[in-house]
């Protein structure tokens, strides 16, 4: 996911300073999910509790961001841009439920019961922000193909 960031960041950075910056908040969310995913350091053990809330205020601050600020920025409401946000809004609702149904469960409280599904409710919202951030190249890629 971070190469495909990059890839991202190389092809659109430098263009419009909210997509600039809703792109370095998915760095942050893309880091904070490997240092929870254990892949920035060697052990088995569980993250801490206060390294799942700052993932899931980045995960919360992201989606709000995409939501409030960039997605009706990214698309116009012409016939082609109409189509894509038909096609792919439902798509990316899907995925912030996922999303919010993650924070909901580990944002506050770490039981036990948590910790015995956390590594597999983690590769989800992995899998599940991996789908996201490719719906949402798609709106970026529309952005500049309708402005070039």
């Amino acid at each position: 996911m971070l190469q495909q960031l990059e890839k991202v960041k190389v092809k659109w950075g430098g263009k419009s300073d909210t997509v600039d910056n809703w792109l370095l908040a998915r760095q942050s969310l893309l880091v904070s999910y490997c240092h929870l995913a254990g892949l920035d350091q060697q052990g088995e053990s569980l993250p801490e509790a206060n390294d799942i809330a700052n993932f899931c205020e980045n995960l919360m601050d992201y989606l709000s961001a995409g939501h409030f600020e960039v997605f009706d920025m990214l698309v116009d409401d012409e016939a082609e841009g109409k189509a894509l946000k038909q096609r792919l809004y439902p798509k990316l609702t899907q995925t912030t439920d996922s999303a919010l149904q993650f924070n909901d469960k580990f944002a506050e409280a770490f039981t036990i019961e948590q910790a015995a599904v956390f590594d597999s409710e983690l590769a989800n919202i992995g899998e599940t922000l991996e789908e996201r951030f490719a719906l949402e190249d798609q709106l970026i890629a529309h952005m500049y193909a309708n402005v070039e």
